[in-house]
């Protein structure tokens, strides 16, 4: 009797947890809680699409996929129908038990009958987000991180909202043979509009697909940034496979400083340009130098012989520059750095924000050895892919330093609100840009040089940079980079490439640079050849 008793008392504690668990379930699910059932309507809400993300030609960069959902009576025919085509049968089962409508991602060859009416839906994050370290990701709707967090108040904001409606009886069951109404509410419009060019944003992310860490910066003159690419990158569907990458793929290389090598040597020559110490400094390189005791090589140890600005620049003659430095202000020096950009942080939107990197002081290169090594960019200087970009679109933009804009402008309930740029500022003289860049062209039109692109001219500069830091095998990590624009004659781009851990400046990064000026060229001709109707060919001739 005892036996039986606790048999029977086990039966009914089972069946009312059941019970309990499904009612509390049905109260407390999200999605049943936002259904409203009146006057003979049971709506369900199928989608919300948020505030978009757009470039600078209103292509989206996100909400710019799809997804199908099906809305379903969970009749027997509609759930047999509906499991042929599931992505998540679990999910499905556990929403049957409720004996009420659902919803359930399908296939898209799924398709419509009586009892299931499948709709095609905005789908907010696609399964590659272009520019991910710039747009961002959010957490149960909220921006974490990029443009998702720093525009949070806008992209928050629904713009559409979709539902489906079936028609019940009084018990709640759905009319026979009724069918399943599809509503869609506009609330407005609310997005952030970019500068960036989603198809020459994915040319860098394409070219720069071997690159272990680094990162690929392309703005105009004028300061638009047009790409910034930072590798790896991360999947926003997929963020937890990421969190304990060695690789750290959630940090935005372009925005964080490394040293920077060869690079400087254009500050260190604009240095000497504008204090009166012209291009003809004339010096013998023997594959060394001594500065105060220390002894500073040359990356050929043999030596270069005698140079020039401009050829010691083609070389990359490290002594050369060591040797300028002698003849130059200290403070003049730091001053110069400082209005190139260099120990300045770059704001482009809340929370998107350049390191500041670092410059040396006066008290600094009262060391001579210090002086010698920011001369050729070595040292306690860092600097970011960023503040490398701005440094070259100051030299190809004539000496004016543009305002650094990744933000184009808002729109707030359909009014576009765009961002007033401010003027850009005098660095260097117009002559002393011009050299400079006329000293970039030298460098790059070689036999020598894997930067020079076949189809555009172009002119830059590449840098190897020391780390002092070692790797398993005593070898010494190095920073490979490539700065430069094109067409060389009248800039419309500037590139630069940062490879971590790479190996030279020309055969790391420089490569990158001519496979993106080849492919933004020849996507210019394509865009041409479109709106005059003309073919590529014809264009071309």
């Amino acid at each position: 009797m005892w036996k039986r008793f606790m048999v029977v008392f086990a039966v009914m504690s089972i069946s009312l947890s059941y019970l309990y668990m499904r009612l509390y379930n049905i109260a407390t699910n999200a999605e049943y809680q936002s259904t409203a059932i009146s006057q003979g309507r049971y709506v369900l809400t199928v989608n919300k699409t948020y505030g978009t993300i757009y470039d600078r030609n209103m292509i989206p960069l996100n909400n710019n996929s799809y997804k199908h959902i099906a809305a379903v009576n969970p009749s027997i025919e509609g759930i047999s129908h509906i499991n042929k085509y599931s992505l998540d049968k679990n999910q499905d089962y556990n929403e049957m038990l409720y004996e009420l409508p659902f919803l359930c991602d399908v296939s898209d060859d799924c398709e419509n009958i009586a009892d299931v009416r499948v709709l095609r839906v905005t789908n907010r994050v696609p399964d590659h987000q272009t520019a991910v370290h710039l747009i961002g990701y959010t957490r149960d709707n909220v921006g974490v991180s990029g443009i998702e967090y720093s525009f949070d108040y806008i992209l928050r904001n629904e713009c559409f909202v979709e539902k489906v409606v079936f028609e019940i009886d009084a018990n709640g069951n759905v009319l026979e043979g009724s069918d399943i109404e599809y509503e869609r509410e506009n609330k407005g419009e609310f997005a952030v509009i970019t500068t960036i060019d989603k198809d020459i944003q994915m040319i860098c992310e394409t070219a720069g697909k071997n690159i272990e860490k680094g990162a690929i910066v392309v703005m105009t003159p004028d300061g638009e940034i047009r790409a910034m690419a930072s590798f790896p990158d991360f999947d926003v569907n997929k963020l937890e496979e990421s969190l304990d990458d060695e690789n750290k793929p959630f940090i935005n290389r372009a925005l964080l400083s490394y040293n920077v090598g060869s690079i400087f040597k254009l500050v260190t020559a604009a240095t000497a340009i504008e204090q009166g110490k012209t291009t003809d400094f004339i010096y013998e390189c023997k594959g060394y130098t001594e500065v105060n005791g220390k002894i500073f090589r040359c990356h050929k140890h043999s030596g270069h012989g005698e140079l020039n600005m401009a050829e010691a620049m083609k070389e990359s003659c490290n002594t050369y520059f060591i040797e300028l430095s002698k003849e130059l202000d200290n403070l003049e020096l730091i001053n110069t750095a400082k209005k190139f950009g260099f120990g300045e942080k770059i704001y482009l939107a809340n929370g998107i924000t350049s390191h500041s990197g670092n410059v040396q002081n006066e008290t600094d290169l009262e060391i001579p050895a210090e002086k010698a090594n920011m001369s050729f960019g070595q040292g306690k200087l860092t600097a970011t892919p960023l503040q490398i970009a701005r440094m070259t679109a100051i030299i190809a933009n004539g000496g004016l330093s543009p305002e650094i804009n990744l933000i184009k402008g808002t729109v707030e309930n359909e009014n576009i609100l765009y961002k007033v740029k401010s003027k850009p500022e005098r660095v260097v003289d117009f002559e002393t840009a011009y050299i400079l860049r006329k000293i970039m062209e030298y460098s790059v039109n070689n036999e020598v040089s894997n930067a020079n692109p076949l189809n555009v001219t172009a002119a830059g500069k590449t840098s190897t940079a020391q780390t002092g830091i070692f790797d398993e095998n005593g070898n010494e990590v190095l920073q490979a980079w490539f700065t430069g624009y094109f067409p060389s004659d009248s800039p419309e781009y500037i590139v630069t490439v940062f490879v971590e851990d790479g190996e030279t400046g020309n055969s790391s990064a420089a490569p990158i640079f001519r496979e993106i000026a080849e492919k933004i060229t020849m996507l210019e001709k394509e865009q041409v050849a479109e709106i005059c109707g003309k073919t590529l060919t014809e264009i071309s001739s």
